[in-house]
């Protein structure tokens, strides 16, 4: 894993400048740094994560308004006011772009006495944030918004797992102990699937196949590989998220100020159409023509999805319809999200692990005190476009990293369980083989040369492998069943033999 960082040109640790600035940085929030920020201590607010989580960007609150609508409150950790332009800090968090997460570790954007200290935002401490209310009617739209400079004291730190065990199961012991949030989190609960009506309604991709998580050790060895389970909270939280990205982004493309925006462009049509042959085999095609004159809608791409929800061939279509689509990236420029079906997005919600998310949130800043002049517009319309250009450098970066750690760990995992039978369906066929992946999304190859029984050959137009003799077919979709052959760390490979049946 250290050669998949220094091959990704990470760096890990941080230089003697950047931890003696983050050293003298106190705390805890003094009545001082109160001053133009509005006192939400009193309000029920708190945050949801993930059980290992250590850096909270984000907390939420929710009420009713008299006229019925929904008063959403997403409060994000203002870091921008402890990482100043021009210092250690600042720089060392722009080079970084991103934290980065791999299997066995975190490389923060950071340190941590910011990222998991004065910036988290713990549980029953007075910490800055810089909020934005939305409020949002029962079929989701939102029909007004306010910014601000806050301070906050988070009532609870959440976890998906407890959360969703209340929404989900009534479980009577958390309910219980959690009973001064429970309304707010079952109102919640009715506002997430309002807004995620009113996504899919505008023709929203919706990605529900599962991710893996791989578990390890205190040794960094995997000893589970499961698949991410992604509930209620889970899903609630990340509407909230998206609907204040895009109230943020909304507000800086109408207020014209220099922003960074997050774009994910329509696919090419030679995309498309490639997409579409693949999905020919299995008896699927895009209602409609489809031509430079009538471009994709994302609708489309959704409603292929569901025809394929819950069945063998859903994660294969999935993937490649993914891998079809452009790789969202940031601009100085606003060219919509494809993929949310969003005139305006950006990044707000995380700035303790991504750069853009701190930038932006100084723009605000600015724009809130009435500082934005003309000298300072012309700033950030001179260092944009290349931190947009940088901050996606250094976010396939990470994605590259954490991509190769989640193989080699894969290859480690399996390496345990050689010889061992399993089930797994057929997710690409080649020249050279089939690969084959396993429920707890593992994939190994068959080479042609082991499949047994016959002499096979490769339909390329079909993308299927037929024998020779037999006429035995093997199409992407199939169920097989398979043993492990064999693992090869140094090349990230794993080899399937077929179990014939």
């Amino acid at each position: 894993i250290e050669g998949i960082i220094l091959g990704n040109d990470i760096k890990q640790e941080f230089d003697k400048e950047t931890l003696n600035e983050a050293d003298k940085i106190p705390q805890t929030v003094t009545e001082s740094q109160f001053a133009g920020r509005e006192d939400l201590r009193d309000m029920i607010i708190f945050t949801i994560d993930g059980d290992d989580a250590r850096d909270f960007d984000d907390a939420v609150s929710l009420t009713l308004k008299d006229n019925g609508n929904y008063y959403l409150g997403v409060h994000i950790a203002d870091v921008s006011e402890y990482v100043k332009e021009g210092t250690a800090l600042e720089n060392e968090a722009y080079k970084r772009g991103t934290s980065v997460y791999l299997a066995d570790r975190v490389i923060p954007m950071l340190p941590t006495s910011l990222s998991n200290g004065i910036c988290s935002l713990n549980p029953q401490v007075d910490r800055l944030t810089l909020s934005v209310f939305m409020e949002i009617t029962g079929d989701g739209n939102v029909v007004s918004h306010k910014l601000c400079k806050s301070v906050i004291c988070s009532k609870e730190r959440m976890t998906y797992n407890n959360v969703n065990k209340m929404l989900e199961d009534g479980d009577e012991e958390l309910c219980e102990r959690y009973k001064h949030i429970l309304p707010t989190l079952k109102l919640m609960e009715d506002l997430a699937q309002i807004l995620k009506n009113k996504r899919t309604l505008r023709g929203a991709i919706q990605f529900d196949f599962p991710e893996s998580h791989i578990v390890v050790n205190e040794n960094g060895e995997p000893i589970e590989i499961e698949k991410e389970v992604r509930g209620t909270s889970n899903k609630m939280i990340e509407e909230f998220m998206l609907s204040a990205n895009e109230t943020i982004a909304e507000y800086a493309f109408w207020s014209e100020i220099p922003f960074v925006y997050r774009n994910h462009e329509a696919p090419t049509l030679e995309k498309i159409m490639t997409f579409n042959e693949f999905i020919l085999h299995f008896g699927l095609s895009f209602k409609g023509k489809i031509d430079r004159d009538t471009p994709i809608h994302p609708k489309a791409l959704q409603q292929i999805l569901d025809t394929v929800k819950d069945t063998p061939q859903e994660r294969i279509v999935a993937s490649t319809m993914l891998h079809s689509l452009m790789k969202a990236k940031y601009s100085e420029e606003n060219l919509g999200h494809f993929g949310l079906a969003a005139k305006y997005y950006c990044h707000f919600t995380s700035p303790i692990r991504r750069y853009p998310d701190l930038q932006i949130h100084r723009i605000i800043k600015e724009q809130l005190r009435g500082r934005l002049k003309e000298e300072r517009v012309e700033h950030y319309r001179d260092i944009l476009p290349e931190v947009a250009k940088h901050s996606s450098e250094m976010e396939r970066r990470a994605d590259e990293a954490e991509r190769e750690t989640d193989k080699l760990k894969k290859v480690e995992y399996m390496e345990q369980h050689i010889g061992e039978e399993y089930e797994g369906v057929i997710s690409g066929v080649t020249g050279w083989g089939l690969y084959v992946e396993l429920p707890n999304t593992v994939e190994g190859l068959i080479h042609i040369s082991t499949i047994p029984g016959d002499y096979y050959h490769y339909n390329e137009a079909a993308c299927e492998m037929v024998g020779e003799a037999t006429g035995r077919c093997f199409k992407l979709g199939m169920p097989v069943r398979i043993e492990v052959e064999d693992c090869d760390r140094f090349m990230r490979t794993i080899n399937f033999r077929l179990v014939d049946q």
